[in-house]
């Protein structure tokens, strides 16, 4: 099993404390709203918007706005969502991935290379730093699932690829393409997760000094703030002190 990703860490618990809970529906919505066009309104016929909904339920989301998502998606006046990756370098050199859906291609990539401008850093092209990352399954649990022994049991078991344990819950990578058997082989054992995606993980991960970690930081919190922007990924490794 590989070691501890901090950043993903960092990640996590920021995602929780600065978002706000109308700007995550909205983006779940999207999402789910995309999911049900492209592969039909049926859940259980439907992995990625089974996937979509699961998350959403671990929002807290209603089930009245997931339903309205899912109907949005069949009535034939929603959004025309365009699924585009942007990449780019930041602060340190830092190596970002932007997952975003949008109804306006150029107001996207005009805001996102301001954002990389502003904190010094600078927009790539396709794949300039995507061959950094593997693209895998990620499954998230809280704490208070189980022990680390318990779910790194119950993980490998399920065919899972590496398991990360500590006090703010348990994180499961599985192969892409194996994403939906470990996520059903846990949720049998513990429930349904707090989350199931694909995800952009870094190979290995840029120190960053407490000097950079900050402009660091604010150019992940503005492009998560977009309302075109699904997903960040980066390879920072910002210490405790410096997040502080």
């Amino acid at each position: 099993m590989a070691g501890h990703s901090q950043f993903k860490n960092i990640m996590h618990r920021k995602g929780r404390q600065d978002a706000i809970r109308s700007k995550i529906f909205s983006k779940l919505s999207k999402e789910i709203t995309v999911a049900a066009k492209v592969g039909g309104p049926d859940i259980d016929g439907n992995p990625r918007l089974r996937l979509a909904v699961q998350n959403a339920r671990a929002q807290s989301m209603p089930k009245d706005n997931i339903q309205r998502a899912i109907n949005k998606s069949q009535s034939g006046d929603d959004d025309n969502y365009e699924e585009i990756r942007y990449e780019g370098y930041g602060p340190a050199g830092v190596a970002i991935v932007v997952e975003a859906l949008t109804d306006n291609r150029n107001r996207s990539a005009s805001n996102i290379r301001s954002y990389f401008t502003k904190c010094g850093g600078s927009l790539g092209e396709t794949n300039s730093v995507a061959f950094m990352f593997d693209r895998v399954g990620e499954i998230t649990y809280k704490p208070e699932t189980g022990d680390a022994d318990a779910v790194l049991e119950a993980a490998i078991e399920a065919g899972a690829d590496d398991v990360q344990s500590d006090e703010n819950g348990h994180t499961i990578y599985t192969a892409f393409e194996d994403l939906n058997d470990v996520a059903k082989g846990l949720e049998a054992a513990f429930g349904e997760a707090e989350s199931v995606k694909i995800i952009w993980k870094p190979q290995n991960l840029t120190p960053v000094d407490n000097e950079k970690a900050q402009t660091v930081i604010k150019l992940l919190d503005m492009l998560e703030d977009d309302d075109d922007v699904q997903n960040v990924y980066a390879n920072c490794d910002i210490d405790a002190e410096a997040l502080a």
